[in-house]
């Protein structure tokens, strides 16, 4: 898994808890339908600026949203925690 599809299944996750479309999600934070549809399916790597405005429509944390997502010097890898 790929840090951009732990992000997917984490921003789709938070979205559902808020009982709100992809539709109202991009509405609240100034983003286009297709583009919460891009990020909830991993086809997509989100900008910071776009997490940023991600958590604040949807009143959770940035870690919330890029939880299981780690990366290791030693290895120079990102690391993805599969089951949060």
């Amino acid at each position: 898994m790929e840090p951009r599809e732990r992000f997917a299944v984490n921003l789709r996750r938070a979205r559902r808890r808020q009982g709100i479309s992809q539709e109202e999600l991009g509405f609240r934070c100034e983003l286009h339908r297709t583009e919460i549809s891009l990020l909830e399916r991993g086809g997509r790597e989100p900008r910071l600026g776009t997490i940023v405005k991600l958590a604040g429509a949807l009143d959770t944390t940035l870690a919330e949203l890029c939880a299981g997502i780690g990366w290791s010097p030693k290895t120079s890898r990102f690391q993805i925690k599969k089951g949060q």
